[in-house]
């Protein structure tokens, strides 16, 4: 008996329109460009950013917004302390350490700096062709965001 309310618990919520957000890494996004020309919507975040978060909790939870960046974009969730090397439009980008277990990554220095800083939380938007198109560095909640898809889409 509990296994049957179980498949049809996880037949309920897949057939109810419930979806996870699909995350790609910046190597897999540029395998995917060669399959499908799409943008890609960089979230650039750190651990400490309490705004950050609150997008994760909120904008990014929201099926809309989900089934919107699952079916359109390439999403790629970016950690700004990320330490790995990270290879992306033929570049190679590393972890830039400045000080006791504090620093930032190229990459994120790369695609999140707007005024010569970077203000987290960071949305950036690169066309096909890997070009930034938008950079913006604030909160965004589903509402706008939402609109901000649509834009894109255009």
């Amino acid at each position: 008996m509990k296994k049957l309310t179980l498949i049809i618990f996880f037949f309920g919520t897949t057939s109810t329109g419930f979806c996870q957000l699909k995350s790609s890494s910046f190597e897999e996004v540029d395998s995917l460009q060669h399959i499908q020309k799409r943008k890609i919507i960089v979230f650039i975040h750190t651990d400490w950013c309490q705004f950050c978060h609150r997008m994760k909790r909120t904008t990014f939870k929201n099926q809309e917004i989900i089934q919107k960046l699952n079916s359109d974009f390439y999403y790629v969730d970016f950690n700004a302390g990320e330490k790995r090397a990270i290879t992306f439009n033929n570049q190679v980008f590393k972890y830039q350490p400045s000080g006791n277990n504090v620093g930032v990554h190229e990459l994120a220095l790369q695609l999140g700096t707007v005024n010569s800083q970077i203000v987290y939380p960071v949305l950036c938007v690169l066309n096909e062709k890997n070009e930034i198109i938008l950079q913006y560095n604030n909160y965004l909640g589903p509402k706008d965001f939402n609109l901000l898809l649509e834009k894109l889409k255009e």
